[in-house]
């Protein structure tokens, strides 16, 4: 606990719900600039994993950071805003600690950890003056728990429109065609609407109508939050909008989280190592374009989604707000 607790290199990284344990890895710094995700992270030998119990996390005292947020609907750019958001002598960006993951998995029962393990995500270290965690989108369940603990927060909800969402789903096959499914089914649970549709129509839709539907209980979801209690701490950004003005963006998300960025000009931010490979895999972007039937058919599923957000009265995608 002794070495957890003077080291900021040790962050929380899951949860063993049997034996009330949180597990903590030692990730060097230069890992939150690399691409892919930290929940995969594997520590190169065993010292560099600990266990810390459940009841002993509250004594973890140690300096923290401010600690924002990047929230988001999935395949809309959010990993590479995080990693461009590692700016030497000004912040990290963390992409899909593991932790918050976990949490979300483990329901209310760890809800007195959620304060404390994501305040040890943003541990001091020299020349940071900011955390930005982005968790994965399946956490989005936890957005106001994670606003409420912690009260200083702000956070960015990320989106785009939903044709490059349903052409990401499209291209990861049937794996991505399952987690279309699986993601409206989640959002139900939690950020449901009662569409008017049986059990029947339902089982019905198309992989892409059911993981349009998801996008649009995202949106509605983001919308709620802009205007809830939070909405002071909320800025909602369009991921295609972020691609295309980078520095730019990059400079009015350290503003929002009230960090001087005036050292680094737009060109410097431009130039970013996190643009010149590909966000989570590596190597080189290849941009790939679908198929007529593949494009044809998200076309119909946009005009369905329309009509439904016309009823339910609200604007997709989100209207952005961050600048």
């Amino acid at each position: 606990m002794s070495d957890v607790q003077s080291d900021p290199e040790w962050i929380p990284h899951g949860l063993d719900l049997q034996k009330q344990v949180v597990e903590f890895v030692k990730v060097p710094r230069e890992t939150f600039c690399a691409p892919g995700f930290l929940f995969d992270y594997e520590p190169p030998d065993p010292t560099g994993r600990q266990w810390i119990p459940f009841d002993q996390i509250a004594n973890l005292a140690v300096d923290t950071s401010p600690v924002h947020f990047i929230f988001h609907t999935a395949f809309c750019r959010s990993t590479l805003l995080a990693r461009a958001l590692n700016i030497p002598g000004t912040s990290i960006g963390m992409s899909e600690p593991g932790i918050i993951a976990a949490l979300a998995s483990a329901g209310p029962r760890v809800d007195p950890l959620v304060a404390p393990l994501v305040r040890l995500l943003g541990r001091k270290r020299e020349g940071v003056g900011a955390v930005f965690v982005k968790p994965t989108n399946h956490a989005n369940r936890l957005i106001g728990s994670l606003l409420k603990a912690l009260p200083e927060a702000r956070a960015i909800l990320m989106s785009n429109s939903v044709s490059p969402f349903l052409q990401s789903v499209r291209k990861r096959g049937l794996m991505g065609h399952r987690w279309a499914r699986r993601l409206y089914l989640e959002l139900q649970r939690y950020a449901g609407l009662n569409l008017g549709m049986s059990a029947e129509e339902q089982f019905s839709m198309t992989d892409l109508q059911a993981g349009g539907v998801a996008w649009l209980l995202s949106q509605n979801l983001f919308t709620i939050l802009a205007s809830s209690e939070f909405g002071e701490r909320v800025r909602t950004l369009d991921g295609d909008f972020f691609n295309e003005n980078r520095g730019e963006t990059i400079q009015a998300a350290l503003g929002f989280a009230g960090i001087e960025w005036d050292q680094h000009t737009q060109g410097e931010l431009e130039d970013h190592d996190a643009f010149a490979d590909h966000a989570k895999l590596g190597g080189p972007v290849i941009q790939t374009e679908a198929d007529r039937s593949t494009m044809d058919e998200i076309g119909q599923v946009e005009e369905w989604l329309a009509l439904i957000a016309n009823q339910i009265g609200i604007e997709i995608p989100v209207r952005q707000t961050l600048l």
